[in-house]
Formats: structure tokens, sequence, C-alpha cells
């Protein structure tokens, strides 16, 4: 109530609870979606609703179906995707929806599973996809102003995304026709850039709103980071601690969406990944729903999966969010997957107080609260919040009953008494993800190279007076651009200083054939110098610029005026600095071996290949033949031992790599890259890589990722499973509450993939054993038969269960302290 009257100052709480409770259709055709203050309304029924987002290209269809799958285990109700017009649009007016394009098999196949939709059309989407998902060939449109009141633009954006409603549609994909999608988005975190737009801003919002809502799809809109969405359009979240800072609807009539909960983070090349808690993610989500009246989450991302080919953004590394709760591969990343399906067990259990009213909040501290929702029926609900940051517990007084809150948690109460969840308190196994190299390409037999061809200026065909632009010149065909010159050197051979200024992203410095200079920007700093001192010839000399772009930027205003490439060339001599900048230059779209495909089978054929040498060079093609392995388990190729370039499997591109870019820590920000089954067969599969700069492809492996190691740890502290909630009866009188409340123990849950089995305890103590999953060991209180016990329960075993009991384990083994069970098992 407290939200309503922030909203409504002025009103009675009577008459904002009856504006609030107004349904709002979103279509004048009986939609079966619609909303209020409270929550979406599907078929008549409040919802709550957990989301995650899957982005279909960043995985292959064959990988679909299992990864909506385990979101669906982990508690998801909602798939959410972008849709991305780049990929479904290359050229004006020519549509693709094939393989990982295929966007409406990926609905379906949500669909079959029995979860909704969520279609984020954009059609900007950022997302760290290359040019923020616009088609290159937008930049060529005359007059064209992306993402303003330009009618070039609006043009092109309607026609995109009627494209998609009509497809959309056409299959009856609409919750409206009874299909899964119940939201859609139209553009994405405009607010970000809106002020870049001026006058031109605020009718752009307006227009795209209206566009959008004329399509009638029979279900709501959003657009998130938009505080001022045009009704009926719901304005929504986005960031890691939209609990805390999502400034609320701005129509008490509509519902309080968070449309993205950063699972983690992008990764670019250079620095090191981004590490966000189960606890963290959970303590957001909770604070959401009690303190932002939220009703509707979507994880971003709940699998980040790969950015094959050229898709990645602007130095974004191939792998996507890769510490999602479904890891880069679609394998289960534990603790955040079991931690946040135990959350929204427990959410579900309150769900129908939530969706009954909103809260009433009461003090229990300086920095504690609680939040008390009572149903239409009498179900009573509670949010027990703790914000202190600091290392101790506290202890708070709530209706009569004492309860301890960790630092920085939310214990939620189903029935107003007992605690089902500790944001804090993770209950779930930790699991261990280990590569295995099982073929091997350390022979020079089994390679070939391929030497590019470093161009020279008389043999190009574009020239020009001046620099040019690098993605104008490419139209984004290819990463690569040659800028060659010739230079009449009239004197006996002398030393130089060579000066290239680039706008990014990487740049090869050749003389004459030789390299003599390379540098690369980094991520929002691509500008960079590559100065070195070179040798002249009397005579001609050939100066030849390699430029590599390593993804198009994603974000920002005015995306279409951006400029990469070499800017200036400068060469000093003994008779001075000479510009070069404004001289006569030549041009080579691509390499060469683009140009042959010298990485699909056919065009492999074509290339003057010749034995793998005893030393490497730059800019060289490498290709090998290989048998798939004879695994279940999801393949890698561990390139640790290459500098720069993309990969190749069958003719199909598993992305850029970048190993010689290394953190802060001194390692590569990506080792391993992602090998879709799909992509192989069973012999004979062709793996062709381009390495710009000196690899040692003798040492690359494929290998299989698999979890090896599970381990768990609980103490009499944690609350039990959730799931011990389904023969919980809350109507029970007290006595019969205690002895039921007694047989509910926090347990140890132990789960080995698929076809492997608990091998190996390494680790078993009851008692209370120092640290964690991580590094542990035994304390001063210990039960000698943990091992023996924990063999018994679990060796052999896909899956186990061990409840905290002094019974089970013999015992009190020291009184008055504190006991925590910690196990950890090797899965084979």
């Amino acid at each position: 109530m407290r939200i309503l009257q922030w909203l409504c100052p002025n009103w009675s709480v009577a008459a904002a609870l009856l504006v609030v409770m107004m349904v709002v259709p979103v279509s004048a055709g009986g939609a079966n979606v619609t909303y209020d203050g409270r929550s979406l309304i599907i078929d008549g029924q409040r919802k709550l609703l957990f989301s995650g987002s899957i982005h279909y290209p960043r995985s292959t269809p064959d990988m679909w179906p299992s990864l909506i799958s385990k979101a669906k285990g982990g508690g998801i109700d909602v798939i959410e995707t972008y849709v991305f017009w780049n990929l479904h649009e290359p050229q004006p007016g020519q549509y693709d929806f094939s393989g990982r394009r295929d966007i409406v098999a990926f609905i379906k196949q949500i669909q079959a599973q029995g979860l909704y939709a969520c279609l984020r059309i954009g059609p900007y989407i950022e997302g760290e996809w290359t040019y923020g998902g616009f088609p290159f060939w937008l930049h060529d449109v005359p007059g064209i102003v992306y993402r303003s009141d330009n009618e070039p633009f609006k043009f092109y954006m309607q026609n995109f995304t009627t494209k998609i409603v009509h497809l959309m549609k056409s299959e009856g994909l609409y919750a409206s026709q009874g299909g899964p999608i119940i939201l859609s988005q139209i553009e994405n975190e405009y607010q970000n850039i809106e002020k870049a737009f001026r006058e031109k801003g605020p009718p752009y919002v307006r227009w795209a709103a209206k566009m959008a809502v004329e399509l009638e799809t029979g279900v709501p809109w959003v657009m998130c980071k938009q505080d001022d969405a045009p009704d009926p359009i719901i304005n929504t979240c986005n960031g890691k601690k939209c609990g805390e800072t999502f400034k609320g609807p701005n129509s008490p009539n509509k519902p309080s969406i968070w449309t993205e909960n950063w699972t983690s983070f992008y990764q670019v090349y250079g620095q090191n990944a981004t590490i966000r808690s189960a606890e963290d993610i959970a303590f957001q989500v909770a604070l959401f729903i009690a303190r932002k009246n939220g009703t509707y989450i979507n994880y971003y991302m709940y699998h980040g999966g790969t950015n094959f080919g050229r898709t990645a953004a602007e130095f974004m590394i191939t792998g996507y969010y890769d510490q999602a709760p479904l890891d880069e591969y679609g394998l289960i990343r534990q603790p955040k997957w079991g931690h946040l399906k135990e959350l929204h067990a427990a959410v579900k259990l309150c769900s129908e107080a939530i969706l009954s009213a909103f809260p009433t909040v009461q003090s229990l501290g300086p920095l504690q609260e609680s939040y008390v929702f009572n149903g239409d029926s009498g179900a009573c609900s509670a949010f027990l919040v703790n914000t202190d940051g600091s290392n101790k517990s506290v202890t708070v007084r709530f209706r009569n009953l004492t309860y301890q809150l960790p630092p920085k948690s939310i214990s939620i109460l189903p029935d107003c008494k007992t605690v089902a969840f500790n944001t804090a308190k993770v209950s779930t196994q930790f699991n261990t993800r280990t590569y295995r190299p099982v073929v091997k390409f350390d022979l020079t037999e089994k390679w070939e190279q391929f030497q590019e061809t470093i161009p020279q200026f008389d043999a190009t065909t574009v020239r020009s007076e001046t620099l040019l632009e690098q993605t104008n010149t490419t139209k984004d065909a290819s990463d690569y651009l040659w800028y060659t010159t010739s230079l009449e050197q009239d004197l006996e051979e002398q030393q130089a200083k060579l000066s290239v200024k680039s706008l990014g992203h990487v740049l090869h410095a050749y003389v004459n054939g030789h390299l003599v200079g390379y540098g690369h920007g980094q991520f929002r700093n691509a500008s960079f110098t590559v100065e070195s001192t070179v040798a002249l010839n009397k005579g001609k000399n050939q100066i030849s610029l390699l430029s590599a772009t390593v993804g198009l930027p994603d974000s920002g205003a005015h995306l279409e005026r951006r400029g990469l490439g070499v800017r200036s060339v400068m060469i000093k001599d003994s008779r001075g600095v000479k510009n070069f900048t404004h001289f006569s230059w030549g041009y080579q779209v691509g390499l060469l071996g683009e140009k042959l495909q010298i990485y699909t089978s056919e065009g492999a054929k074509s290339g003057n290949w010749s034995s793998l040498g005893s030393s490497t060079q730059q800019l060289t093609w490498y290709k090998s033949i290989f048998h798939a392995p004879k695994s279940d388990d999801p393949i890698a190729l561990n390139l640790g031992s290459m500098g720069k370039g993309e990969a190749w499997v069958n003719g199909q591109s598993i992305g850029r790599y970048w190993i010689s870019f290394h953190t802060s820590e001194g390692v590569p920000s990506q080792t391993w890259y992602n090998v879709p089954k799909s992509f192989l067969k069973p012999n004979d599969n062709l793996l062709v890589l381009f390495e710009e700069e000196i690899g040692n492809p003798l040492n690359i492996t494929i290998d299989t990722v698999s979890v090896t190691k599970v381990c768990a740890h609980v103490t009499d502290s944690n609350p039990p499973p959730v799931i011990s909630w389904r023969k919980y009866d809350t109507s029970m009188d007290d006595h019969k509450l205690s002895e039921r409340q007694h047989g509910r123990r926090p347990k140890v849950y132990l789960n080995c993939p698929p076809r492997s089995n608990i091998s190996k305890i390494l680790f078993a103590s009851f008692g209370n054993p120092s640290g964690n999953c991580d590094d542990y060991a035994t304390g001063l209180c210990h039960s000698s038969n943990s091992k023996a016990i924990v063999e018994k329960a679990c060796l052999g075993k896909r899956k186990c269960t061990i409840a905290h009991s002094y019974k089970k384990f013999g015992g009190d083994p020291c009184p008055g302290l504190p006991k925590s069970l910690l196990v950890d098992v090797q899965c084979e």
C-alpha cells in the first residue's frame, strides 16, 4: 500500500486499489492476456512468473529441447528471446528463418514443453550482438538516423517488426491464438540514449509504442528501461538490483516486471569473467517481489550460449554468459540453478497470498523489515528482509517468534510462521566442470597450411585518394580490410619511423612483405597507434596494412556514424615527416582464403596447401581432419596454444578466438570453444583455422566437457528442502505442527550427471568442517564414521540424499556446537 500512496499521494487507499486492480485489456478482440497493477492475467488467472532468456541462434536446434527442459526443471515458466534482425533480413526484403534462425521452431518447442514465451522484437536489441542486431545495409539507406523520429529508419523498423508479428500470427503463436507468446517488447533500453536525439527522441518513443500496439498481437507490449513508456506499454526494469533501483510502473494499473536480471555479465577479451553469486541473485529477486510488488522476473541469461561466426559485438568473447544457470554447453551450473529452483518453489508456495494483495510493511530493526501478504482465502505469507551487509546475523522478532537473518538475506515464510527458504542459505549442491582431451593434433602430418597473400598496391582494384572508413568499405562482409600503397625511395636503404593511427580494432603493418608492427585497442577504447622503425629500400616500397575488426559496436547513440579502421599514416625519415593520410591507397576487402572459402570441404580443395613447416608465420590457414569423439558429453576445441583468429568445423564457424589477449591475471579470457554435436559427422571432420599471429596448432586438442565432482554443504540452520512442503499442512495445531517440523531437516542432495555414478567419496564430515566446497578441511568436531556412512548411502549410485541428523551419524559429536555436513564426491 505504501507504493500505491507514493504513486498516487492525493488518492485515498480505496481509490488507489480500485485503479490498481482494474484489468487492462490489450486488444479489442477478446484477448486472453491482460494485466492490472498486480500481475499479468492469463485466461482469467493472475500469474507469478519466472522467466529465463535463451537465444535461439546462440545454440543449435538439437540443443533447444534440452535447454528448455532444464529451464523448466529449474522452475522457469517463460522463455524469453530477442529477435535478431541482421540474421533474418541479411539483405532488404530477403528473409532467412533456417537452421539456428528458425524462431518459429524454437517457439513451438517452448510451447511443446508447456511454457510461455516472451518475444523481444526490438528490433534494436544490443545484446552484445554485432551492430546491436541491425543489418549493416541500413547504414547505406540515404538520410537514415537510427532509433530516431526519422522516416527512413521508421519505415524499415516497421517493416521488420510487422514481418515478425505476421509470422507469429500465421503460425498461431500468440497467446490470443492459443500459442505460448504472452509478452512482446518494442525498442530496448532507449532511455539510456534518448537525450542524444533531443527533440527527435520523445516522438520516436510514442511512434514505436503506437506502431506496436496497432499490430494487434492480443498480448501486452513492454519497453525496458523506459520510465515514460506510453500507455498501454508496460515500462520494465533491467539490471542487477531492480529490487532496489526500479522506480516502479509509470501507472498504477501496470504490473512490476523485471526483463533482465543479470545472472553474471558479458565478458570481453582482456577481462576476467564476472561472477555473481546465487545468493545475491536470489536476494534481489525476493526483494523485487516484496518491495517492488514484482510478479514477473526474467533471468538474463538463463543460458547464454555461443556467439558463432562473426555475431559477437566488438571485443566480446565467443562464449556468452557462461556463468548462467545453464552454461555455454547447456550443462547445469550449480549452485546457481538449484538455489534459484528452491527460490522459485518457495515463492510459488506464497503465490496465492502475493497475488491477492499488496504487502503490509513493518520495521523489524534499523535495516530489517517484514512484508506480509494476506490472501483472499486467509492465506498469509511473509518475507523477512535484512539489508544489512555486515558479517553478523541479526535476530528479529516477528509475530512473537524469533528468527535469525543472515547478512543481506531474505527469509520466505509461506505460512507466516515457518522459514521455507533463505536467500543466503545454499542447500543445493556445487559442481565442477572438467575438460578431458580426447583428440590430439600433435603430429605435423595431421596438418596442412596455406599462407595468406599480402596484397600489393598494383594488384588492387579499389582505389581512393584518402583513407576509407573500414565498415563502409567492407559492408561487414569480412572482419578484414587491406590498406595498401607504394612509396618510391630515391635514396639508398635507410631507417624511417612508421606511425599508424587506427580507430580499431587490430592492425598488422607490413613493409615489403615483412611484419613491422602490430597493435590493438580494447573494449570502450578501441583507438590505438602502431609505431615502428622500418627499413625502406631504394626504389618502390610496398606498405600493406591489415586492419581487423572484432565485432561491430552494439550500443550507444548514432551507430550509423561510428568509424573504424586506419585514420592516419605518417612516415618520418631523414628528410622530415610525410603524411600519407591523403594519398593514393588501394584496398582489398577480406582475405584470399575467405574468397576461396577454404574453410569448407569444397573450398579447401582450391587452396594451395602445403605440409606443416618447422616454423609458423602470421596470417596462416591451418586444416586437419579428425573423427568425432565417441561421447555423449559436449565437445570443445582447446585453442590455448594459438594467438588470434577464427575457427571452422565442417564449414561452420565456431567463432573468433583471441588467446593472446590476456586478462590482468595473465591468462586468456577464453581458451575452450564450443563445437556443437550437430556440426560434426562420425568421421572425416574438417577443422580449419585462420591464425593472424603465430600459434602452435600441434597443441590443439578436442576435449569433452563434463561434471566430474559434486559437493554439498548444509548446516543445522539451513531450511529443509522446499519440496518437503508438499506434505506440510500448515492448518495443523501447534503440537502436530511441531511434530511434523521435527521430520523436516536440512539434507545433502548429491546428483551426478546422466550416465555417471558416484565413484569415490572425496570428503565427508559431520561436525564443524572448515571452509566450503571450494576449500575444506575436517574441524575439531567430527563424526569419525562420516565417510563410511556416506559411502554406504552413495557409492555406485547416480544420486543420494543424506539428512543432517544426529541419529544418522550415531549421535551428537560435540554437544552445544552448531553442526554442518559437508560431502564432496567424484562422478565417473
